[in-house]
């Protein structure tokens, strides 16, 4: 499955241009009007961006210094290892001692809090001895066949291992993503309540995956549910034209926070079962598609207090590479004018 060379050059192409963009992420950047924006990535782990040294230098070769080389050169991550297991509070203990004081981390929600499937494999072992025996014997299993008090102990363990994060300061918001199958409808908008009472002072956002929140029947009442409750909407940039495909929009409904996530545009793979996702995000942005979002994203974060954005497509160095590029754009946007030279 090519992909257009402009759009996947190789890693070392990729190391250049990010060479050439600098260290405009290291800090959030504030702009004149507005909060702070920060840039980061899906995850500082993935195997491709582990392997060699395409991101990481020599030598940065433990979990423990992958992360403070990371949160040197970011200051927001997206941990998405909390989808498939459930978080332990000792992890998020090493992750606060690892960053700077100022470093953010968002955390996607388990897969059974969002009404996907878990492997049981994957479960806690306690958890997984306590399945009833129509469950014990399944792969996988969902959210709503669990036992309510098996269910409620989910929720209840994910959110006791991020306070290490919360009570520093460092957590940013639980990311919501809800699956294809996850309809627009009276009973999913009472999920996202669920899911945001169940989370209590704990920020989240919610990202949809489904075109039909925005078509021209849902879409007004969809941005009138999140601007109602005040839920920070989650924009994407992601493949157009199919059945999970949400549009470019910029909504702003919670002026505490906006995400921003950038899934790249490989439209071939984006739908395509058995693809591993590495295929799925696998695509380095051009300059002149970074260039489109500059004003999106100024516009957006002129009406929040914090502005997170995020690169999904975590193939190689190619998220990392485009973080560091569309925040050295956002910063030439809000750098002040120089004198003008006497004529």
């Amino acid at each position: 499955m090519a992909l257009d060379p402009r759009h996947d050059p190789g890693p070392e192409a990729a190391k250049a241009r990010a060479d050439a963009a600098g260290d405009a992420a290291a800090h959030p950047l504030k702009l004149p009007a507005g909060g702070a924006v920060r840039f980061g990535t899906a995850s500082w782990t993935d195997p491709t961006t582990t392997r060699g040294a395409v991101f990481y230098p020599p030598g940065v070769a433990t979990p423990e210094d992958r992360l403070r080389y990371y949160a040197s050169r970011f200051s927001l991550v997206e941990v998405d290892a909390t989808y498939y297991a459930l978080p332990a509070r000792q992890v998020a203990e090493h992750w606060r001692a690892r960053t700077p004081p100022d470093f953010t981390f968002d955390i996607k929600a388990h897969a059974l809090m969002t009404g996907q499937p878990s492997e049981v494999k994957r479960l806690p072992p306690d958890i997984r001895d306590a399945l009833p025996p129509a469950l014990a014997g399944k792969d996988r299993v969902y959210g709503k066949d669990l036992p309510a008090e098996l269910y409620d102990e989910v929720w209840r363990r994910f959110v006791d291992a991020l306070e290490p994060l919360r009570s520093s300061g460092k957590l940013g918001s639980v990311l919501l993503q809800y699956p294809r199958w996850f309809l627009p409808g009276s009973e999913s908008r009472e999920q996202i309540l669920e899911a945001r009472e169940r989370l209590g002072d704990i920020e989240s956002s919610v990202e949809v995956r489904n075109a039909r929140w925005f078509d021209a029947r849902n879409a007004e009442r969809t941005l009138r549910f999140f601007a109602d409750h005040g839920i920070p909407y989650v924009i994407v940039d992601e493949p157009q034209g199919l059945a999970s495909s949400v549009p470019p929009l910029v909504a702003v409904p919670s002026p505490r926070l906006v995400v921003v996530r950038f899934h790249g545009r490989r439209a071939e793979t984006w739908e395509r079962r058995n693809v591993t996702t590495a295929e799925r995000f696998r695509y380095l942005y051009d300059r002149n598609e970074l260039v489109e979002w500059v004003e999106r994203i100024a516009e957006a974060a002129a009406q929040a207090r914090e502005t997170h954005v995020i690169m999904n497509n975590c193939y190689a160095n190619y998220g990392t590479t485009n973080a560091l590029e569309l925040a050295s754009l956002m910063r030439d946007r809000s750098a002040p004018a120089g004198p003008r030279l006497a004529e």
